[in-house]
C-alpha cells in the first residue's frame, strides 16, 4: 500500500463519510434572503435570473435530500405527477424545490400555500397543491418547535386517537406532527424525562454547573439535519467539533504525526479492500464478520506490523466500534456500512447548553403520562389496546418507538404476535453498547484548544476503555469531560464498580498531563453510565450484524393491520444509529398513520376532515359574524393582524335564502385586504359591480366550501383560532385537561 503524501490528506477522525453537496444550514437565511427576498422588489426578472434562482433552489433542495432531475419514490408512490418524466415532471420539480427553498428561507414561520401563489403562476395551481400538500404532509415543511407555528395546530383532534409509546426523539416528532396534523395524541413514557436514549446529565452545584450528554451527543452533520432546523427555530447556537484530535500512547507522550498518518491512512485502504473482497465474495461476505476481514487483511497486507503501530491500528478499531456500538466481531463484513451513501454531510456540532433543549422544546405542551411502562399491546380491526401495569389505554392506531434492544428482551408483549417476518428482523440486527464516564472538574486542565483527545491502549482487548474523551467546556458551562468505552470494554464496564472505573480513567488522564507538569484534580462529580442494563433500552443503538442487512431496518418501520407502527433509529435504513434518524422517523411514521386514517375513512365512507381541524361548521360559524358585509358579500380577516396584504376569506350568497334556507348558493375565494378594501370602496348598492370587480378585475376564482376547505384550510383554522382570541399555551393546556376519547382511560 502506498503511504499518504502528507498528514493533511488523512481523513478526519470519525466514521468515514461519502462527499455530497449541501448547503450549510446556518448560511441559508443569508442566502434565500438574498436569492428569493428580491422577488417582492423586483418586478421584472430577466430569464437569466429566473434560472439562477431555479438552479439556487436546485441546489437547496439538493441539500436536503432532494434529486436533481427526479422524484423521490415517495412522491411517485403519491402521485404527484400525471405522467412521469414528462414536462409536468419537470414543471413539479421547479415548484417543489421554490417551495423547499422558500421555507428553509425562515424555518420560523409557518410557509402557507397562499404565499407560493404570490410567486409561481396559476397556471401551476395542479403542482402548488400537489407539491405542498406532500411536503407538508411529509415532514419536509412546517415541522418544528417555532413558537410562531402555534395558530396553525388545531386545539380539538378530529382525525383519530393515536398512542405514543416513547418520548424519545422519534416520539416526540411524531406526536407533534400527529397534533399539527388534527390528530388525538397520549404519549407514554416509561422514565420519569423525555428524551430516551438523549439525556443531558446536570452535574455540579451552585456554584459549579454543567450540562454533559450521557446519551446522544454530537449532531452528525449540520446541513440538512432537522435537528439544525430545530436549533435555528430556537436560536440555540452550535460550536462545530474542532478537528484537531491529538493522540497519546500509554505513557502520556504524544503520538508521532507521521506515524499516526501512516497507520491512519493504512486502516481506511484496508476498509476500502474490505468494499472489494465483499463484491468478489457476492452472498457470501453475509456470513463473515468485518473483524475477521479486517484482521486477515491486515496480516496479508503488512499494516501495524510492529507493537507501536498495533495500538495506534487498535484505536481505529475502537473508533469504527464507538461508530456502530457493536464489536467487529459482530458487525456484517458485508453491509455495515450500508447507510453510508446518506450521511448528512457538513460540521458535526455541540449544541450549547446540551441536548435537553431541544428535548424540552419537543416535550413542551404535549400530553405524556411518565413512569408508564408498557406490558401490553392488543391491536386489532376495532383498535389498539395498551396495558401499563392496572391501567389500560385504548385509540385508534399505536405508534411503538421503543428502543430495538427493548424489542430483542420481548419486554413487551403484543397480542396478536408480531409477524414472523418483523419478529425474525428484530433478532438479525444488532444492537450495541456505548458507555461513558462524564466528570466535572474544578478547572479546564486539557486545554480550552481542545474539543477531543485520545488514548491508545496496551492490549487489544482494552482498545475501546477511554480510547476517546470529548470535551464540553465550550457548551456545557462548566469543565465537563467525557471519556467513552466501546466495544468489549463497553460490557465489561457494565460490571465494573465505579470506583474502579475512576481510578482507571484518572490514571490515564494524569498519564498524560501528569509529564507535562499539569496538575489533575479529583472531580467534583462523576457518572458513569449503564446503558446495556437499563431496562428501558438495554443498549445503545442499533448496527447491521452479521446475517442482517439493511432490509431489516426496513421491516422493522413496517406497520402491522394497519393499527401498529414502529419508529426510532432502528427503523430507519438511511440514518440508523443517529438521533436525526430517530427524529426522521417519526415525521415518516406520522405521514404514514395520516395516510391510513385518510384510507380507512374512505373505505367506510367517513366524510374526510383537513389535516388543520376544519370543516364546514367552522366556516359557516366565522361568517355568522362577519368583519364586513356589503350586500350579497361577506368578508372575515385574522383580527391579530391589519396587514393590507393579510390574507382572508369572502363568501357571496347567491339567491335569496333568507325567506327559504334550504334554497342556497354560497362560494368562497381567499383574498388580501386590500383587495377586500377596492370591493367596498365601490357602489354599496351595486352586488353586479362588486362581484365584477371580485371575478374580473380581481381575478380571483369562486369555488364551494369543500374546495376551499381543501386549499385554505391553514388560514381558515388560523382565522377560527384568532377570533376566538386563544392562545397556543391555552390550546395546550386544553388538550391535556380534555378527555382524549376515544381514548379511555381505566
Amino acid at each position: 500500500m502506498n503511504s499518504p503524501a502528507s498528514d493533511e490528506t488523512a481523513p478526519r477522525r470519525n466514521r468515514r463519510k461519502v462527499s455530497r453537496k449541501n448547503y450549510d444550514e446556518n448560511a441559508m437565511d443569508e442566502l434565500i434572503e438574498k436569492q428569493l427576498g428580491g422577488k417582492a422588489k423586483k418586478k421584472y426578472r430577466t430569464k437569466q435570473d429566473l434560472e439562477k434562482e431555479t438552479e439556487t433552489e436546485a441546489l437547496i433542495a439538493l441539500s436536503v435530500g432532494f434529486p436533481i432531475d427526479e422524484l423521490l419514490e415517495e412522491e411517485i408512490r403519491a402521485g404527484v405527477v400525471r405522467e412521469l418524466g414528462g414536462k409536468e415532471q419537470n414543471d413539479y420539480i421547479v415548484v417543489r424545490n421554490h417551495i423547499v427553498a422558500r421555507w428553509r428561507g425562515n424555518v420560523g414561520i409557518w410557509l402557507l400555500k397562499d404565499q407560493i401563489r404570490e410567486t409561481v403562476s396559476s397556471d401551476f395551481e395542479h403542482l402548488i397543491s400537489a407539491a405542498y400538500d406532500f411536503l407538508l404532509f411529509n415532514g419536509y415543511i412546517n415541522f418544528g418547535v417555532s413558537p410562531l407555528f402555534a395558530p396553525y395546530i388545531p386545539e380539538e383532534g378530529t382525525e383519530g386517537s393515536v398512542i405514543v409509546v416513547g418520548a424519545g426523539l422519534a416520539g416526540l416528532a411524531a406526536a407533534r406532527q400527529l397534533l399539527s396534523f388534527g390528530f388525538k395524541v397520549l404519549v407514554l413514557e416509561g422514565r420519569s424525562r423525555p428524551g430516551g436514549r438523549v439525556y443531558t446529565q446536570k452535574m455540579g452545584g451552585k456554584d459549579r454547573f454543567a450540562a454533559v450528554e450521557l446519551g446522544g451527543s454530537v449532531i452528525t452533520g449540520l446541513h440538512a439535519n432537522p435537528l439544525g432546523v430545530l436549533a435555528r427555530q430556537l436560536s440555540i447556537p452550535l460550536h462545530k467539533v474542532r478537528d484537531n484530535c491529538p493522540l497519546y500512547n500509554s505513557e502520556g507522550v504524544l503520538v508521532d504525526k507521521v506515524a499516526d498518518s501512516n497507520v491512519e491512512f493504512g486502516f481506511n485502504k484496508l476498509l476500502d479492500k474490505v468494499t472489494e473482497v465483499r463484491e468478489m465474495m457476492e452472498g457470501a461476505a453475509k456470513k463473515i464478520s468485518l473483524g475477521e476481514v479486517l484482521e486477515t487483511l491486515r496480516v496479508l497486507y503488512g499494516v501495524a506490523k510492529d507493537s507501536e503501530e498495533r495500538k495506534l491500528f487498535d484505536w481505529h478499531l475502537a473508533n469504527l466500534e464507538y461508530a456502530n456500538a457493536g464489536c467487529l466481531s459482530n458487525l456484517s463484513a458485508a453491509y455495515w456500512d450500508q447507510d453510508d451513501p446518506y450521511e448528512m454531510g457538513g460540521d458535526h456540532c455541540f449544541l450549547a447548553g446540551g441536548n435537553w433543549r431541544l428535548i424540552n422544546a419537543l416535550a413542551e405542551g404535549l400530553p405524556i403520562i411518565y413512569g408508564k411502562s408498557v406490558d401490553t399491546i392488543k391491536y386489532g380491526d376495532g383498535g389498539v389496546e395498551v396495558i401499563s401495569g392496572s391501567q389500560i389505554f385504548q385509540a385508534d392506531m399505536i405508534l411503538c418507538t421503543v428502543p430495538l434492544g427493548v424489542l430483542k428482551k420481548r419486554s413487551i408483549k403484543f397480542e396478536p404476535e408480531l409477524p414472523r417476518r418483523k419478529q425474525a428482523a428484530i433478532d438479525r440486527l444488532g444492537f450495541g453498547l456505548l458507555n461513558k464516564v462524564a466528570m466535572l472538574f474544578p478547572s479546564v486542565f486539557w486545554g480550552d484548544e481542545l474539543d477531543t483527545f485520545g488514548c491508545l491502549n496496551e492490549s487489544s482487548i482494552n482498545r475501546g476503555e477511554f480510547f476517546l474523551f470529548y470535551a464540553y467546556h465550550t457548551v456545557s458551562g462548566g469543565p465537563a469531560l467525557v471519556a467513552l468505552v466501546a466495544g468489549e470494554a463497553a460490557q465489561r464496564f457494565e460490571c465494573t464498580e465505579p470506583s474502579v472505573l475512576l481510578h482507571r480513567v484518572l490514571k490515564k488522564l494524569r498519564g498524560i498531563y501528569g509529564p507535562k507538569g499539569v496538575v489533575v484534580p479529583d472531580p467534583i462529580q462523576t457518572v458513569c453510565t449503564r446503558w446495556g442494563s437499563d431496562p428501558l433500552s438495554y443498549g445503545s443503538y442499533s448496527h447491521v450484524r452479521v446475517g442482517s442487512s439493511g432490509v431489516d431496518y426496513d421491516i422493522l418501520a413496517e406497520s402491522v393491520s394497519n393499527r401498529l407502527f414502529f419508529a426510532g433509529e432502528a427503523t430507519t435504513r438511511q440514518h440508523p444509529a443517529t438521533m436525526h434518524g430517530a427524529y426522521l422517523s417519526g415525521l415518516r411514521e406520522a405521514s404514514k398513520i395520516l395516510h391510513v386514517a385518510n384510507y380507512l375513512r374512505s373505505n367506510l365512507k367517513k366524510p374526510v376532515q383537513r389535516y388543520s381541524g376544519v370543516n364546514i361548521n367552522v366556516l359557516e360559524d366565522m361568517f355568522k359574524r362577519p368583519d364586513i358585509a356589503i350586500g350579497k358579500l361577506s368578508f372575515v380577516f385574522n383580527p391579530l393582524t391589519d396587514n393590507p396584504k393579510s390574507f382572508g376569506l369572502v363568501r357571496v350568497c347567491f339567491d335569496n335564502f333568507e325567506e327559504d334556507p334550504t334554497n342556497r348558493l354560497q362560494l368562497y375565494t381567499i383574498l388580501s385586504r386590500e383587495q377586500a378594501n377596492k370591493i367596498k370602496e365601490l357602489d354599496e348598492n351595486s352586488n353586479e359591480s362588486k362581484l365584477s370587480c371580485l371575478m374580473n378585475t380581481l381575478g380571483l376564482k369562486l369555488m364551494g366550501a369543500n374546495s376551499v376547505l381543501d386549499t385554505g384550510g391553514a388560514l381558515i383554522s388560523v382565522i377560527a383560532n384568532a377570533r376566538r382570541g386563544r392562545s397556543r399555551s391555552h390550546v395546550v393546556a386544553g388538550q391535556c385537561n380534555l378527555p382524549l376519547n376515544p381514548l379511555h382511560f381505566n
